[in-house]
C-alpha cells in the first residue's frame, strides 16, 4: 500500500495565549532561567556562599543543598545541584554538581529498540542520551527467583526538557491503558481465527510507535533527592570535596571518621504587633511594635518608637539557669528603620538557620507585607520569599519552624501546640503570659512589661530548637535525601518513602509509581462511590505479655557493638559530666577510676556475648509505636497482591507462609444515581462555562478544568441531583 500526499495540510489551531500560559512560557525561556540563576548566586554571595573555582580540597559539613542550573563549556543551562558546606573554622562554599535527570520507560520487550529509535528521532535534541537498563521490578511476575525488566532510560541536560518529554510520555501512557483495559482478550484471538491465509488480511503495521510505551516510572522524583539517592550524598554529613578541570565533576567523598557537627548560627525571632480590639493583626493596617531575637544565645530586641512609649534600656530575661537570655536593645523611631535595622544584623551575622514559631503563616508574611510598604523587597534585601507551598524559604538559608516539629513529632495533644504550652511541658517553665487584648495598651503604660513579654517567647523558640528540633532533623537528614526543611515539614510517610526510595535503587530496584486516587470511581453497577473503607483488618503486636524482672530471659551481645561503646566510654563520660550535669571536669577526682569500671563491665559483657540475667524492665510507649507500624504497612500498596501473581510465583507450594490473609469486608458508600443519568449530567457539563483560573482571564470550558476540579463538579451537581430526585444523597453498600 502506498501512501499518498493529498496537500491538504492543516495546522493545528493555535490556542490564544493566556496569562497563566505566558506565565509558564516566560519561566522556561533560556533568558528567565539564566536571570535566576545568576539572582540565586547572588543572594548566595550575600550570605558567604561562593562557588569554589580553584582545585583546593575542602573539608566541609553539608548544610543544605538546592537544585540550580549552570551555563557548560556549550553555554547552554544544564541541571545541577549547589551544595552547602561550612568549615570547621565557620568558612562557608558551596560546589556545584551538574547531573542529568532522567526517568524510565517501559515497552514492549520486543520492541525496545524500535522505541528507543523512534523517540531518538521523535525528541531529537532534547533527549540527551538514551539507553537500555536491566532492573528488579517488584510488579513483575515470579520476579523473586531473579527475572529482570528491561527499561528505556531516558536523560536529559535540564529540568525543563525533561519536563517537556515526560508531559507528551504521561498522556501517552494513560491514554495506552484505558486502551488496554477497555480491550476484551477475545478480541485479538478473533482476528487471529479470521486471518486464515497471509495473502487476504492487511497486517496492521504500528508506525506510532508511542502505541507500545506501557508505563513511565521515577518521573515524579524531585531533582536534588534524584541527585542525593543516586550519588549518595546527604546533609548534616561531613565530606571533602575537591574541584578538577571545569568540564569535570566535583569530587565529594563522605568523612565517617568526623562525628561532631559543627555549630552553625542560628537567629530564632519572634514579632509582636498592633492590633484592633478583637481583631486579628492586619498587615494592611496595623505596624510591627517590637521583634526579639537570639543569635546564638544572645537576645536582641528592637522597639518602634511610634508604637512603644519609653526608651527600653538593657535588661536580662533568664526563666531557668541553662536558658541565659541577656538582651540588647535598639530602639528606633520608626517602623521602617525597625524593619531596616532587622535586615541589616541578618546580613551582619548572615545565620545559617532561622527559627521561627508558626512563622510561615504570621512572622514572615507580616513582616513582608510591612517591609513592602516602605519599598523594601524582602527576597532582594535578605532572600526571603514565600514558595509555591506556602513555605517562607531562603537558599543559603534554613528556615525552621518548630511549629511543624510539634505537630508531627511531640506527640503533644492539639490543644497544647500553642508555644506557651509547649514551653512547659518540653523546657519545664511556665513563660510570661499576657492576653493579646492588653498588649497595645501596655506598649503605652509599661513598655518594659511588653519587652519581657516579646523577649520571652524568642528565648522559648530559641531553646526549642536548640534542645530539641536541631539534633532531631539533622540526625534525620543524614539518612534522608531531602532538605533540612524538607525533613521538617514532610509527614512522616514521604521521608519512609525517601528512605525506602535510597535502598531499592542502591539494589537496582525500580521504584513502584505513587498510587493515584481514581476520581468519582464507579461501582460494578455504575453508581459513583462516594467512600470506600473497609471492615476488620488488625495490626498485630510485636510481643505483649507481662515481663518480670526476676525471671531471667537470655540475650545476645553483638561484641562490636561493645567495642564502639568502649572506645566512645571517655567522650560520654566527658558529656554527661560537663554538658547533662554542668560540672567542670577539673573538679573531677575519680574520672580514670570510673572509667576503668565502667570499661570492665562492658569488656565482661564482650567477652561471653551469650547471656542468661534478669532484665532490667524499661516502659515502651506502644501508643506511639501504633501510628508507625499502620504508616508502614500502608506505605506499599503495590506490595498486595492476587491470585494471579501468586499462581506464577516458584515459591508458592502448600503451607507458604509468605501469604498473609487477613479476615475484612468492603464498605461502600454510593450516590443512587445510575450510570446513564451520571452520563446525562457530564453531558450537561460539557457544554456549559466555567470561572477563571485567575482573576481577569477568559472563562473556561469543562475540558480545560484539571482532573480535580472536573471530579469536584461532577460531585456536586450528582449530589443536588440525587438529592432532589431520589431525596437522599448516599446509599449503604
Amino acid at each position: 500500500m502506498v501512501l499518498q500526499n493529498t496537500g491538504k495540510f492543516r495546522a493545528d489551531r493555535a490556542e490564544k495565549p493566556t496569562k497563566g500560559n505566558v506565565q509558564g512560557n516566560r519561566e522556561e525561556t533560556s533568558e528567565f532561567r539564566l536571570r535566576q540563576a545568576i539572582e540565586n548566586d547572588a543572594i548566595d554571595l550575600r550570605y558567604g556562599f561562593d562557588r569554589i573555582k580553584d582545585h583546593q580540597e575542602r573539608t566541609g559539613f553539608m548544610l543544605n543543598m538546592h537544585a540550580t542550573e549552570i551555563l557548560d563549556e556549550d553555554k547552554r543551562l544544564v541541571a545541577a545541584v549547589d551544595y552547602y558546606f561550612m568549615e570547621e573554622d565557620g568558612t562557608r562554599f558551596k560546589v556545584s554538581y551538574p547531573f542529568m535527570p532522567y526517568f524510565y520507560v517501559l515497552t514492549k520487550r520486543e520492541l525496545i529498540q524500535e522505541v528507543s529509535e523512534f523517540l531518538t528521532k521523535k525528541f531529537s535534541g532534547t533527549i540527551a542520551k538514551i539507553e537500555t537498563v536491566t532492573k528488579e521490578d517488584l510488579d513483575l511476575a515470579n520476579h523473586l527467583i531473579g527475572l529482570k525488566q528491561k527499561y528505556i532510560k531516558l536523560s536529559f541536560v535540564n529540568q525543563t526538557d525533561m519536563i517537556k518529554v515526560r508531559k507528551d510520555i504521561l498522556k501517552v501512557v494513560r491514554k495506552n491503558r484505558k486502551k488496554e483495559d477497555s480491550n476484551a482478550y477475545y478480541t485479538e484471538m478473533l482476528a487471529q481465527t479470521l486471518a486464515t491465509t497471509s495473502e487476504n488480511v492487511v497486517h496492521k503495521i504500528d508506525t506510532d510507535q508511542m502505541e507500545n510505551i506501557l508505563d513511565i516510572r521515577e518521573y515524579d522524583v524531585p531533582y536534588h533527592v534524584r541527585v542525593s539517592i543516586d550519588l549518595k550524598i546527604f546533609c548534616g554529613s561531613w565530606y571533602t570535596v575537591k574541584t578538577k578541570a571545569k568540564e569535570a565533576l566535583p569530587v565529594i567523598c563522605p568523612r565517617s571518621d568526623i562525628i561532631e557537627r559543627p555549630e552553625p548560627i542560628v537567629l530564632a525571632f519572634d514579632i509582636e504587633t498592633t492590633k484592633l480590639p478583637l481583631k486579628f493583626p492586619d498587615a494592611a493596617t496595623d505596624q510591627i511594635m517590637m521583634i526579639s531575637y537570639m543569635i546564638d544565645g544572645q537576645g536582641y530586641l528592637i522597639t518602634n518608637r511610634e508604637i512603644i512609649s519609653a526608651d527600653i534600656e538593657d535588661f536580662e530575661y533568664t526563666p531557668k539557669p541553662e536558658f541565659e537570655g541577656k538582651f540588647t536593645i535598639f530602639n528606633e523611631p520608626n517602623e521602617m528603620n525597625l524593619i531596616q535595622r532587622f535586615f541589616d544584623h541578618i546580613l551582619e551575622v548572615r545565620p545559617h538557620v532561622f527559627v521561627t514559631y508558626n512563622g510561615d503563616f504570621f512572622d514572615w508574611p507580616f513582616v513582608e507585607a510591612r517591609a513592602a510598604s516602605y519599598n523594601l523587597d524582602m527576597k532582594q534585601e535578605i532572600g526571603f520569599s514565600k514558595n509555591r507551598e506556602g513555605v517562607y524559604c531562603c537558599r543559603p538559608a534554613m528556615h525552621m519552624d518548630c511549629l511543624c516539629w510539634v505537630k508531627r513529632d511531640s506527640y503533644l495533644p492539639v490543644g497544647s501546640q500553642n508555644l506557651k504550652a509547649v514551653a512547659k511541658a518540653k523546657l519545664r517553665y511556665d513563660p510570661v503570659e499576657l492576653d493579646p487584648e492588653e498588649m497595645c495598651p501596655l506598649a503605652a503604660s509599661a513598655p518594659q512589661v511588653l519587652s519581657n513579654y516579646s523577649v520571652s517567647d524568642a528565648v522559648a523558640t530559641y531553646y526549642l530548637y536548640m534542645q530539641y528540633v536541631h539534633p532531631f532533623i539533622f540526625a534525620l537528614c543524614t539518612i534522608i535525601p531531602c532538605e533540612p526543611d524538607e525533613v521538617l515539614r514532610k509527614g512522616s510517610g514521604t521521608l519512609c518513602e525517601a528512605l525506602l526510595m535510597v535502598e531499592a535503587f542502591h539494589a537496582n530496584i525500580i521504584f513502584p509509581n505513587k498510587e493515584e486516587s481514581e476520581f468519582n470511581k464507579l461501582t460494578h453497577d455504575g453508581h459513583v462511590l462516594v467512600q470506600e473503607t473497609y471492615v476488620g483488618g488488625h495490626v498485630e503486636a510485636l510481643e505483649s505479655g507481662v515481663f518480670r524482672a526476676d525471671i531471667p530471659c537470655r540475650f545476645r551481645i553483638v561484641p562490636e557493638a561493645v567495642q564502639q561503646l568502649i572506645d566512645n566510654v571517655p567522650r560520654t563520660l566527658e558529656h554527661a559530666i560537663v554538658v547533662e550535669e554542668g560540672v567542670p571536669m577539673d573538679s573531677v577526682t575519680n574520672l580514670a577510676e570510673v572509667t576503668e569500671e565502667v570499661k570492665s563491665k562492658l569488656l565482661a559483657l564482650m567477652d561471653q556475648p551469650l547471656r542468661l540475667e534478669r532484665p532490667l524492665i524499661y516502659h515502651l510507649d506502644v501508643g506511639a509505636m501504633y501510628p508507625n507500624i499502620i504508616l508502614t504497612n500502608r506505605l506499599q500498596p503495590c506490595a498486595m497482591v492476587d491470585e494471579t501473581m501468586c499462581a506464577s510465583c516458584d515459591f508458592n507450594k502448600p503451607g507458604a507462609l509468605c501469604q498473609r490473609s487477613m479476615a475484612w469486608m468492603m464498605r461502600e458508600e454510593y450516590m443512587p444515581a445510575s450510570r446513564n443519568e451520571y452520563q446525562r449530567i457530564q453531558q450537561q457539563l460539557e457544554t456549559e462555562k466555567f470561572p477563571p483560573a485567575f482573576p481577569g482571564g477568559p472563562p473556561r470550558a469543562f475540558h480545560q478544568l484539571s482532573r480535580q476540579e472536573q471530579a469536584d463538579l461532577e460531585k456536586k451537581r450528582l449530589s443536588v441531583y440525587c438529592r432532589k430526585v431520589y431525596k437522599k444523597l448516599n446509599a449503604p453498600g
